[in-house]
């Protein structure tokens, strides 16, 4: 029997998202925090055990999690939504408001994925030569298609930089379009956030994710936007989507924001220490960044190798990258680790181009 008549045509097009199975020690590929929490839940009798009914499901609207969110961000309860990641609330929106669907790229590939899944019409449009918003461009697509939705990533995955804030203005206020940006990275940034624009534009959306901060292990993100907007998108996210475990933790993680405040400065710090070192590097161009991560392009003819033989050097080195030549050709992008782990990152590039060069 084949089994692909019974699966849509749009889904049979598609390929799996894989976010890679390369085991490395040192691990700076995929955005995440280098620095974690070990949360513990003590009895009196000195126990570590996880307060939680296990046979109960979870309170499908993180209650405790939303009080506290909302209260730090000064916005409504209303006006906010959590989804088990980030990808799970551009799911959710696009499923609930359709397409056409527009953002640049270079960008976060989930846009563009899940909008195929769903089988809706994805647009993108080319960054500018400074990775900005062609905004001429954007503007005149939105307007010729009728587009309900526009993802902007600010600062952008992967190359790291903050579109022109009167740019996303422009398409928030003159288009017909509900503009979301998703700010995963801003704590990183010296930008503002479009946070507080939520209450003056009905058509603007927010995204936000712990993620970054140390809490990838736990998926959770949420959307703040109008609440009639919230209302909608709530009527297709699935009931009990973000579980017990992940909301207490989470909880009790944001309540000592002490650390975290600690971890974003560290890791701040390790980028500059990262852009400076690459800098240094002949037939290596980092491009600046205001997220936790630093894209760079290699120049083949000047180091002697291209990235993807870079890419490759540094797995045999145990260290593991990202591979970008698909989407910016040349270029790699590296999170920032650990003090030890840009260390040896650094360390191990020179020494890669170097050899190369003699």
């Amino acid at each position: 029997m084949d089994l692909k008549r019974f699966i849509k045509p749009n889904i049979l097009s598609l390929t799996a998202y894989d976010p890679g199975t390369i085991n490395c020690k040192i691990k700076l590929d995929a955005n995440e925090s280098p620095y974690g929490f070990s949360i513990r839940y003590t009895t009196d009798c000195a126990q570590d055990i996880l307060a939680i009914d296990t046979n109960r499901y979870p309170d499908s609207k993180a209650a405790g999690l939303r009080e506290f969110i909302a209260s730090s961000l000064d916005i409504e309860h209303e006006s906010m939504i959590f989804g088990n990641g980030s990808d799970e609330l551009i799911y959710s929106l696009i499923a609930a408001v359709g397409g056409p669907v527009l953002c640049p790229t270079p960008t976060f590939s989930m846009y563009s994925i899940i909008s195929r899944i769903l089988n809706q019409e994805i647009l993108t449009i080319p960054l500018d030569s400074d990775f900005d918003i062609d905004i001429d461009l954007m503007f005149k697509t939105a307007l010729q298609f009728d587009v309900k939705l526009i993802f902007l990533s600010s600062p952008n995955n992967p190359t790291g930089n903050c579109f022109g804030r009167e740019k996303i203005l422009t398409l928030i206020e003159k288009t017909d379009a509900i503009v979301i940006v998703d700010e995963a990275y801003q704590q990183f940034s010296g930008i503002e956030s479009f946070i507080p624009l939520v209450k003056k534009y009905e058509r603007l959306a927010v995204f936000r994710t712990l993620s970054k901060i140390g809490l990838a292990a736990l998926r959770i993100g949420f959307m703040i936007a109008s609440p009639e907007l919230i209302k909608e998108v709530n009527k297709v996210r699935l009931p009990f989507n973000i579980n017990s475990i992940s909301q207490e933790t989470a909880l009790r993680v944001l309540r000592d924001g002490l650390s975290i405040e600690s971890f974003i400065d560290e890791i701040i710090r390790g980028r500059e220490y990262l852009f400076s070192g690459l800098l240094k590097i002949k037939g290596i161009k980092p491009y600046p960044s205001e997220a936790n991560f630093i894209l760079f392009g290699v120049d083949d003819t000047t180091c002697g190798l291209n990235a993807e033989e870079v890419f490759n050097r540094l797995i045999e080195q145990d260290i593991l990258v990202r591979n970008l030549i698909s989407q910016i050709k040349g270029c790699l992008r590296v999170t920032v680790g650990t003090e030890n782990e840009n260390e040896v990152f650094l360390e191990a590039l020179r020494e890669i181009v170097i050899k190369c060069r003699v």
